[in-house]
C-alpha cells in the first residue's frame, strides 16, 4: 500500500473512518489523505479550520506517519476516485450510518459509485464499528466465478497488517456437481495461496438455500467476523446493476466492515 484516502464530511461516521483508517494506516506504515468534497460556492474557510482542528485532536495517535487533508469540489464519488487515481491509493476508508442509509455526502448511490468506480478496494464501516479488538477475523467469500480469488491478497495485507485470521467461505450457490466442484477447486487453491503467503485460515463450504447475502452475513457472525472482503459482483447470475446485488445488500445490511474489490482490477495479483 502507497497512500489510504478517507472520505470526510464532519459526520460519526466518518470520523470513525478516521480512525479505524488511522490504526490501519500506522499498521502498515502509510500516509494518510483525508478528502472532503465540498458544494459549489461553498466557503473554504470554516471547512479548513475545522478539520485542521480535528486532525490536531487526533495527531497523538499518528505513530511515524503523515496525515494530510485536501478539499476538492463536484461530486462525492467522482472526485474521490480521482483523488485516488493522483495519490495512487490502494485504500479508500467511507464511513457509513444506519442499517439502511448513509450520512449526508454518502447516501446510497454516492456510495455505491465509489465503490464502482474506484481504482482500489474501498472499505466501509459503521459508525458503531466496535474499536475494542482488533480485526480479528476475516471472511473472504468464495463462488464459482474466476474472479473470486482476486480478493485474496487483499484481504493478506489486512490479515499481515491485524495478525489475522482468514475463514474461506464456499457457496454453494447451486446442487450442480460442476459448481460445487468449480467452488471446492478454488477454495482449495485459495487454501494454498493463503499456506505460502504464511497467513493462517480455516475454510468451509455451505449451501445457500434463497439469499447470498444472508448465507454470508449468517456465517460471517457465526465465526465472529470483524472484516468481510468482497467483490462488486459476487455472482453474475444474480446481479443485475453495475455494483450488483449481493454487494449493495452486503453494504446496507452488514453491520460489519466490508471491503469491497472492483474484479477487473488486476493490481491485486499476487508475486
Amino acid at each position: 500500500m502507497s497512500k489510504i484516502l478517507v472520505g470526510f464530511d464532519f459526520s460519526k461516521g466518518s470520523a470513525i473512518a478516521v480512525d479505524l483508517a488511522i490504526d490501519i494506516a500506522n499498521r502498515a506504515q502509510l500516509d494518510l489523505r483525508l478528502v472532503y468534497v465540498k458544494e459549489k460556492n461553498e466557503d473554504e474557510t470554516p471547512i479548513r479550520a475545522e478539520i485542521e482542528r480535528r486532525n490536531a485532536g487526533v495527531a497523538h495517535l499518528l505513530k511515524d506517519i503523515k496525515m494530510e487533508y485536501v478539499i476538492r469540489e463536484g461530486k462525492v464519488s467522482d472526485e474521490l476516485c480521482e483523488q485516488a487515481k493522483e495519490d495512487a491509493a490502494e485504500l479508500i476508508v467511507v464511513g457509513t450510518h444506519g442499517m439502511s442509509g448513509f450520512t449526508k455526502n454518502w447516501i446510497g448511490r454516492n456510495t455505491y459509485r465509489t465503490i464502482a468506480e474506484a481504482p482500489c478496494p474501498v472499505l466501509t464501516i459503521r459508525e458503531d464499528f466496535n474499536f475494542n479488538k482488533a480485526l480479528e477475523r476475516i471472511v473472504v467469500p468464495i463462488d464459482n466465478t474466476s474472479e473470486t480469488r482476486q480478493k485474496l491478497p487483499t484481504a493478506v495485507k489486512f490479515a499481515r497488517c491485524f495478525g489475522s485470521e482468514i475463514h474461506l467461505l464456499g457457496l454453494y450457490t447451486s446442487e450442480s456437481p460442476d459448481i460445487r466442484s468449480m467452488v471446492n477447486g478454488y477454495v482449495k487453491v485459495s487454501g494454498a495461496y493463503l499456506a505460502k503467503q504464511e497467513v493462517r485460515y480455516r475454510y468451509e463450504c455451505v449451501s445457500v438455500p434463497k439469499n447470498l447475502t444472508l448465507t454470508t452475513l449468517e456465517y460471517a457472525e457465526k465465526v465472529k467476523a470483524d472484516l468481510i472482503v468482497i467483490m462488486t459482483e459476487q455472482e453474475s447470475s444474480l446481479t443485475s446493476f453495475i455494483l450488483g446485488n449481493y454487494a449493495e445488500q452486503m453494504l446496507t445490511l452488514s453491520t460489519i466492515p466490508i471491503c469491497t474489490i472492483r474484479p477487473e482490477e488486476l493490481f491485486m495479483v499476487s508475486k
